[in-house]
C-alpha cells in the first residue's frame, strides 16, 4: 500500500506542478491574464506541499525520483492539452526516466 500511495502522490504532484506551470504560461505567454497566472502560482504552491506527504523521509531521493515523473508527465500533458506528438526518442527518454523512478524510490535497500 505504501508504494501505491507514493505513486499516487507523485501523480498528484505532477498535476499540480505541470498544471501550475502551464497556467502561468497561459496567463503570461498566451495573454490570458493574471487570473490564469495566479491560479498557476497557487497550484505550484500545492505541489510543494504534496511532496512533503511522501512516506520516504529523504528530500533528495523524493525530488530526484519526482524528476522522472515530471519528465513523463510533461510529455503526457503536452499531448493531452497542447496537441504535442512525441517521437520515439521522447517516449524512450520518458520510459528511462520512469525506470529511474522505480529504482530510486522502490529498489531494495539493505
Amino acid at each position: 500500500m505504501t508504494v501505491v500511495r507514493s505513486l499516487l502522490l507523485f501523480l498528484l504532484a505532477a498535476v499540480a506542478e505541470i498544471g501550475g506551470a502551464w497556467l502561468v504560461w497561459q496567463g503570461v505567454r498566451e495573454h490570458r491574464g493574471l487570473l490564469w497566472a495566479g491560479a498557476g502560482v497557487l497550484a505550484l504552491g500545492v505541489y510543494g506541499f504534496v511532496a512533503t506527504l511522501q512516506p520516504d523521509t529523504n528530500f533528495g531521493r523524493i525530488l530526484a525520483a519526482y524528476g522522472g515523473v515530471f519528465v513523463a508527465g510533461s510529455l503526457a500533458w503536452a499531448m493531452a492539452l497542447d496537441g504535442y506528438r512525441p517521437d520515439r526518442y521522447d517516449l524512450a527518454g520518458a520510459a528511462l526516466c520512469l525506470v529511474g523512478v522505480l529504482v530510486i524510490m522502490y529498489g531494495p535497500r539493505g
